[in-house]
Parts: structure tokens; C-alpha cells; sequence
């Protein structure tokens, strides 16, 4: 099956039509880790977006959006790492990319969970090398590069949305940095 830009599908369900699935239907998303490795594939930074979440505030994020009818998993990953990071972010997805965890996003907050008021969501989270110049695009207001400790210190958890602190420990101990 060959890949459709979204672009492709005008509007995907009006806003009323996609508040009726969201109520009645999980969506698919998928969550995003950009991280830059170097030349042997080690982990040297972790990316996180810092946006203002819907509950007002500033929260650090991973890129995260919605699959699209008729869009692959590859092309939603590369969309939205564009669409978060620039279109000279250079992401570098596999063929075949393959989820480093499932998540579930739940309308009903619990703390440290993973939280999406809108509805219950199905994310695959995929870890995302990225090779060329990114900056924090439309609603990121900074791009931020940590180190692997960084990315898992207390404190940068602590200003993390949605449960995305869990993804960023996740990735950095997928890559086989601390424990």
C-alpha cells in the first residue's frame, strides 16, 4: 500500500464528527523521543518540546499528534517531526518502524498518568534520530536539547505533560542509558 499525504485527504472529520469519535472511539496516535546520537549510535541528547498545555502553564512535551486515514505510521511520525521541529529537522525513520512502547492516554486524570482530556488515545512511541538543523515550530515554544541524566533529573520530570516524563525515562533506558 503506498503511502497518502494527509495533505492529500482534505479534511479528515469536522471538529463536531471528531468530538463524537473521540467520546465514543480511542484514537490512534503516536508519540515521538528526537534524540541525537553520535557516529557508534550512542544517545547524546534528548529532545523536549516546551509548550503551553491546554490546562494553562508551560510543560515540557514529546512531539505526539494523530494518525490520519490512509497515513502510515512512518509518514505520521515524519509529519509530525516536521511539523513540531522544521522541515531541516532530517528525521531518520526506519522503513519498517517499530513502537519502543505502547501507551494509553485516559480522559480521567491520575497523577504522573498518561492524560489527555479530549479522549482515550493509543499511542506507539518511537524513538527518533535526528540528523539535521531543528527549532521548535508552531505551538513549541523551545526546543530543548538534555543530556540523558538531564532528561531524567527529578526536576525536569516534574515539568513534564501528560505522562511524558515516563516516555523520556523509557527512551533513555531503551538506549541503555541509566538503569
Amino acid at each position: 500500500m503506498s503511502d497518502v499525504r494527509a495533505d492529500d485527504l482534505g479534511p479528515w472529520l469536522s471538529p463536531d464528527d471528531l468530538d463524537l469519535v473521540r467520546r465514543k472511539v480511542p484514537m490512534v496516535y503516536i508519540d515521538v523521543v528526537p534524540v541525537r546520537l553520535d557516529v557508534d549510535g550512542s544517545l547524546l541528547r534528548v529532545g523536549t518540546l516546551l509548550r503551553s498545555p491546554r490546562e494553562g502553564g508551560l510543560a515540557r512535551a514529546v512531539i505526539s499528534g494523530r494518525v490520519l486515514l490512509h497515513e502510515s505510521v512512518r509518514t505520521a511520525i515524519t509529519r509530525h517531526v516536521e511539523k513540531d521541529l522544521g522541515s531541516m529537522a532530517l528525521p531518520r525513520v526506519p522503513a519498517s518502524p517499530q513502537p519502543f512502547t505502547v501507551q494509553e492516554y485516559f480522559p480521567t486524570a491520575v497523577p504522573h498518568a498518561f492524560h489527555d482530556p479530549r479522549q482515550h488515545a493509543v499511542s506507539l512511541a518511537y524513538i527518533v534520530p535526528i540528523e539535521g538543523d531543528a527549532t521548535a515550530q508552531r505551538d513549541a515554544i523551545q526546543l530543548a536539547w538534555l543530556t540523558p541524566e538531564e532528561a531524567v533529573d527529578p526536576a525536569v520530570r516534574g515539568e513534564c505533560v501528560s505522562g511524558h516524563a515516563a516516555l523520556l525515562s523509557g527512551a533513555v533506558a531503551h538506549l541503555g542509558r541509566l538503569g
